[in-house]
């Protein structure tokens, strides 16, 4: 699906030190729903969180636990995601930390944690303490076991690797609706065996995150629960900063692309390139618009060659500098609009290309040197439907 060459692992692997094990315990009928990473020795560790008004516990007590930069294990649930749940909440928050921290044998403070699911019910967490008890004896190398445990609406567990130098970077996520980032209903962990300070692995998350994780849109919603994280262990010594960046930006694009692509009920990857913005922010802004446009989105889940609704999606951000005399636009390679104009195209060329299940949309603003891309997915049926019981399922 992307186009980046970065050779990305045939079958995802942990970096030295890292290890996962994820089981049942009671919150889901049957699916894992617990899940447990582990670094062998203690990591460097920064993290982003969602900006929603309304941070779940996990996120409450998250950003207190990385103002140390220091980690040990990440424990995540799914099915409830502890959220308006008051004071409550925090306090199952830090129990679940504290259980994991015995099972592993570190302290609390050294223990993120993590739940997805349904907001508004306490958490079982008289569950999870008794369930993580002896999952240490369970830790593995597969990290798609921890992707399956951290799963809500997912169709599928993602995960994925590269190596960098003599280290390795492996990215393990969840996430397929609420996903608008400032972060998305997406929890994405992060694993290197490089070794790098907290500091500098609070800039290089920051610099990756902002033209990946937070250009993903499935349906402009901001979840409570959104969480990036990543631990460096060190173990496999130091590395080339600028190398290691160009690799964890090439992963967590990759990754926006797997998580848009599943998407509630997506059937298309939707990419836009926006250039030639009057700035950044404002490339960023429109690139937001269109994927984030219900009548795009539409166009493209029907295949309907309908453009006045791409021109609609960038002519309404009205604080943008935007002239139609020099506006440009392409599906999947084939130019739709040129000054402005719809052209004369072929309907049945336009129809067969958006029916592909990437359909990339480029669009030429001519007013600036701005450039943005933004990652989504068609809106259909299925999305609805999935979302319209979520509660009750």
């Amino acid at each position: 699906m992307s186009d980046i060459h970065q050779p990305f692992h045939a079958t995802p692997v942990f970096p030295r030190g890292f290890r996962c094990a994820s089981r049942n315990v009671g919150l889901k009928p049957t699916a894992r729903d617990l899940t447990l990473f582990v670094s062998d020795v203690d990591a460097a560790a920064a993290a982003v969180f969602t900006r929603n008004h309304f941070p779940g516990a996990p996120i409450v007590l998250g950003r207190e636990t990385l103002k140390g930069g220091v980690l040990r294990a990440v424990i995540a649930n799914s099915k409830v995601s502890n959220v308006a749940t008051g004071a409550r909440g925090v306090e199952n928050a830090r129990r679940m930390a504290a259980a994991a921290a015995a099972e592993v044998g570190t302290t609390a403070d050294r223990v993120l944690v993590s739940s997805t699911g349904v907001i508004g019910v306490q958490l079982p967490v008289d569950k999870i303490e008794a369930g993580v008890v002896g999952m240490t004896g369970e830790l593995q190398d597969n990290p798609m076991v921890g992707a399956e445990g951290i799963m809500t609406t997912d169709t599928h567990p993602k995960a994925l690797s590269a190596s960098v130098g003599a280290a390795t970077i492996t990215w393990v996520a969840k996430g397929s609706g609420m996903i608008e980032p400032n972060m998305a209903t997406m929890l994405s962990y992060i694993f290197t065996d490089a070794a790098l300070d907290a500091a500098t692995l609070d800039r290089l998350l920051r610099a990756a995150v902002s033209r990946s994780f937070n250009m993903l849109s499935v349906d402009t919603d901001t979840s409570t629960s959104d969480t990036c994280a990543i631990l460096a262990n060190g173990l496999a010594g130091p590395v080339d900063e600028s190398e290691f960046l160009a690799v964890l930006q090439a992963g967590c694009t990759r990754m926006t692309e797997i998580l848009a692509r599943d998407g509630e009920g997506a059937e298309h990857l939707l990419r836009v390139s926006v250039r030639g913005g009057h700035t950044p922010r404002e490339a960023h802004v429109i690139a937001k618009s269109i994927v984030n446009s219900p009548l795009v989105k539409t166009m493209v889940h029907g295949a309907d060659p309908n453009v006045g609704r791409l021109l609609m999606a960038i002519g309404k951000c009205f604080d943008c500098t935007i002239q139609p005399l020099t506006t440009d636009a392409w599906i999947n390679g084939y130019q739709v609009v040129a000054h402005g104009e719809r052209l004369a195209f072929d309907d049945a060329i336009v129809r067969e290309t958006l029916s592909r299940e990437v359909v990339d949309i480029e669009v030429s603003l001519g007013v600036g040197t701005g450039e943005a891309q933004a990652y989504g997915c068609d809106l259909t049926k299925g999305y609805v439907d999935e979302n319209a019981a979520y509660y009750s399922s």
